[in-house]
């Protein structure tokens, strides 16, 4: 692939790069002398379970890969210690190093869903900062001034809410950017929340005499809502581990609006081409091509197959669990609850209320009822047999 090729994959569906120019020269020099670049993406090891949103960034990863780059998937295990102050309110709590050993062993398993094991290093910054003295620790805080940083966005917040800024936090931002040092990175990939750690990682390089990396960012993807990024502690995300027939049928319960960024940023396929299909048959394309990246072309077909069944033909699927019903059973709530199809008495009770609750087809509004053998649907994908 030629470098103008290169550099249309590499641009699609990112918010910002650090420079084109840059990034367009590094490349040709690179096929000129055969060389690969050093691609680096950092990830703090604090949220063990992959969704989509993550999956941006590692296709972008891969790209990188399968035009012949070098590609570093690092794990901040020493920085994930100090914690990463981009976008919080508040300090963060210092994770163990148990934590961080467990959560790194679950990224490493999941990651490789998307890159390509053969031709990802992973590496951990604990290798090169926890032999560093004091002194040359301390040194680091000489290429960055006190201004500089305050005037971060998040920082500037809480320093006018009058909240308290460590100067543990104040290092972390140099602490990524002697990580690009060490690598020697010709390229770092970030989501475009991390721009001030990003230029940092430029800032130290040419501190140390190295010319500086181009900056690939990407967005944040929004999650199942449509309005805010995906996130686990948010309810609105995908993981990449969760069923294939779950995973279908959330990405198939998104607006049509939100499916053209989903295509954008997780598939190669033909914008254009999407444009002029139908939007149900696109979601459905798209729902596939998710499920099949990370489980399989077989587990796709399934998948669509039981989409159709049960939600387009209106059909109960046939491995729907099976609640046995005894003489006083409980009522309508506490079979939710207990079934796990709400987290809660008062989940329970708004789902009623908003209609989400039918028996046998029909909506259920009385949170007292005692149900009788029959179907239950809560919501738009989960299923109860009452026996």
């Amino acid at each position: 692939m030629d470098t103008p090729q290169a550099l249309r994959l590499i641009s699609r569906g990112t918010t910002e790069i650090i420079s084109v120019e840059l990034l367009e020269k590094k490349l040709a020099q690179s096929a000129r002398e055969g060389k690969p670049l050093v691609v680096k993406a950092g990830f703090d090891p604090t949220a063990p379970d992959i969704h989509l949103g993550h999956v941006v960034l590692l296709r972008k990863m891969r790209q990188f890969q399968e035009l012949g780059h070098t590609v570093f998937f690092l794990i901040g295990d020493f920085t994930a210690q100090v914690g990463d102050p981009t976008g919080r309110n508040e300090l963060r709590k210092k994770m163990t190093r148990e934590d961080i050993e467990r959560n790194a062993a679950t990224y490493r398993d999941q990651v490789f869903k998307v890159l390509d094991p053969d031709k990802t290093r992973v590496v951990f910054n604990s290798h090169w900062f926890a032999p560093l003295s004091a002194q040359q620790l301390m040194e680091l805080t000489a290429h960055a001034t006190v201004a500089q940083t305050l005037a971060r966005a998040d920082f500037k917040k809480r320093f006018d809410e009058g909240r308290e800024i460590s100067l543990l936090e104040f290092i972390y931002p140099l602490l990524q950017g002697y990580d690009s040092v060490h690598l020697k990175a010709d390229v770092e990939l970030g989501g475009s929340d991390q721009k001030f750690n990003l230029l940092m990682g430029r800032q130290m390089q040419e501190a140390y005499g190295q010319p500086p990396q181009a900056v690939v960012m990407t967005p944040l993807l929004e999650g199942l809502d449509g309005a805010q990024k995906m996130s686990k502690s948010l309810g609105n995300y995908i993981g990449i581990s969760e069923p294939p027939r779950e995973i279908f049928g959330k990405v198939m319960s998104i607006s049509d609006k939100l499916m053209e960024r989903y295509f954008e940023l997780l598939t190669d396929d033909d914008l254009a081409a999407v444009r002029s299909m139908h939007p149900k048959e696109a979601k459905m394309k798209l729902a596939g091509a998710i499920v099949g990246q990370f489980h399989g072309a077989d587990a796709a077909r399934d998948a669509r197959a039981h989409f159709e069944n049960v939600f387009s033909q209106k059909q109960v699927p046939d491995d729907i669990q099976v609640i046995r019903l005894v003489p006083g059973s409980a009522g309508l709530v506490d079979i939710l609850v207990n079934a796990g199809a709400a987290t809660s008495r008062n989940e329970a009770r708004r789902l009623i209320k908003q209609s989400a609750v039918s028996f046998n087809g029909e909506p259920v509004a009385d949170e007292g009822w005692v149900p009788a053998a029959g179907v239950l649907k809560i919501g738009k994908r989960r299923f109860l047999r009452l026996e």
